[in-house]
């Protein structure tokens, strides 16, 4: 059973307020807290969107595709589909493995779980 990602969505001023706490020790974060962060539910949604999904979810059911495999059977050009990828990545949505010169996709979760405040918490 895969785990679930846990993301939060905060404008930037509230997320350096979060960072520089952290870092000068003024607060703890949860494990339950989100480790991945989007400045807005657009710049979410345009990481996830439709397409996307159904890249991830080719990816973890296919498991093990080179990157020239995943373009293939997805239809999507290699170099669109590699900087796709390194998004992902970035925000920890999949590892990418590095495998006698190719790159191998992985999924490590199921589901995401998104925390997001409906209302300014200034």
């Amino acid at each position: 059973m895969k785990k679930t990602l846990r993301i939060g969505i905060a404008n930037y001023e509230d997320m350096k307020a979060r960072t520089l706490a952290i870092a000068k020790g003024e607060y703890k974060f949860s494990k339950d807290e989100p480790k991945v962060w989007f400045t807005s539910i657009e710049s979410f949604a345009k990481v996830l969107s439709e397409k996307n999904r159904m890249l991830l979810e080719v990816i973890a059911e296919a498991e093990d595709l080179t990157l020239t495999e995943l373009a293939v059977k997805t239809g999507r050009e290699k170099s669109n589909l590699s900087r796709t990828l390194k998004t992902m990545e970035r925000y920890g949505l999949v590892d990418l493995e590095r495998k006698n010169g190719n790159v191998i996709p992985h999924v490590g979760y199921s589901k995401i779980s998104v925390d997001m405040p409906l209302i300014a918490m200034n």
